[in-house]
């Protein structure tokens, strides 16, 4: 019989939002939404647990949030500062394995199977790490321990804020048979709404499909959904993850009208993905223009190529899809671009220089 795994699962706690309550007294206690405001047509990123006790959560529009919460108070995003907390918080992991798997700045997977500080037990590994994590930062932490990613990710979400959680062995196949089938890491509104309709409510109902059906019913993704139905989860922790696309996107404060103020608006969101594409030393052939009009209807067109897009071929390439593609009658209140089927440069995006 193989060897069970130890896998960590880290999710910091309202990532952005306990930043900004850390260094901002006048924020703790309070709730806060850290993303645009309402009069820019903004949406939520993070928001505090303060804010979450009134139906406020990330990715909410921020007129919406505002209507449910009138104390809220917005806080406009400090990347720089969040992206520095998240490397404080990678070296924390990096003591005590290097098989780390980063999800976003604040979640990652870690398999302490084998530790460099040869800790046996992994629920000693997560609350070392939660109480690293704290007194380093000042932030808390929620950590979920089990034997693969799935249930290692599941459990992390259970007893939020600052928790610690274990899903033993013996206790994984219970455990996924009561849970509803909405809660299910991997099954998104649209996927339960279908198994709803079908009968499937909960693990156990899920449980009861033989794969063949699965599959015919949801695709490659019904191998996923037999597996993990069972608690098993055979993907291992990838130190090397490749994101699967990087883009930006911006919403407006009035709707545009023009060609001419959507081209300019373009210019701005295709040199933040160029830089996104530098930093991350990635290049992608396939990019995908994204355009929300002001009846909130949204469409997306997209263009691959043979090579490798360059950085500076990112603008003419969405202008390109606007021109095809708009719908010229209606004012667009976002625009997106995003680069996916991504792969690693090899040579870096510089521009030759002679020496004299």
């Amino acid at each position: 019989m193989a060897e069970l795994r130890k896998i960590l699962h880290i999710d910091m706690d309202a990532f952005f939002a306990s930043v900004e309550q850390r260094d901002h007294l006048a924020y703790r206690g309070k709730p806060i939404a850290v993303g645009g405001r309402p009069d820019q047509r903004g949406a939520v990123a993070a928001a505090s647990y303060e804010a979450r006790q009134f139906g406020v959560h990330s990715a909410l529009p921020s007129r919406i949030a505002q209507q449910r919460c009138p104390e809220l108070i917005f806080v406009k995003p400090r990347f720089e500062v969040y992206r520095q907390v998240s490397q404080q918080i990678r070296e924390v992991f990096h003591r005590y394995t290097d098989w780390v798997e980063p999800l976003s700045l604040d979640e990652a997977y870690l398999d302490v199977t084998e530790n460099k500080r040869a800790i046996p037990s992994a629920m000693a590994i997560a609350r070392a790490i939660k109480q690293d994590i704290l007194k380093e930062t000042h932030l808390t932490a929620s950590a979920g321990v089990s034997i693969n990613k799935f249930l290692a990710k599941m459990a992390s979400g259970l007893n939020k804020p600052d928790g610690l959680t274990l899903i033993a062995p013996e206790e994984s196949e219970a455990f996924v048979e009561t849970l509803a089938i909405e809660k299910f890491h991997g099954i998104g509104e649209k996927t339960a709404a279908k198994m709803r309709s079908l009968g499937i409510y909960t693990g156990a109902d899920l449980k009861q499909w033989p794969e063949a059906d699965l599959v015919r019913r949801f695709g490659k993704a019904g191998q996923f959904y037999y597996r993990v139905a069972r608690g098993q989860d055979e993907r291992p922790v990838n130190p090397n993850r490749i994101r699967k696309s990087i883009g930006a996107e911006q919403s407006f404060a009035t709707d545009l009208k023009t060609l001419d103020s959507m081209t300019q608006a373009l210019q701005q969101i295709a040199a933040e993905v160029s830089e996104r594409l530098i930093q991350q030393r990635r290049q992608g052939h396939t990019l995908t223009l994204k355009i929300k009009y002001a009846s909130y209807r949204q469409v997306t067109r997209s263009r691959t190529l043979p090579e490798p897009i360059k950085p500076t071929e990112i603008l003419p390439l969405a202008q390109d899809l606007l021109l095809a593609h708009l719908e010229r009658q209606q004012p667009v209140r976002l625009l997106g671009i995003t680069l996916s089927n991504l792969t690693p440069v090899e040579v870096d995006y510089v521009q030759l220089r002679l020496e004299f």
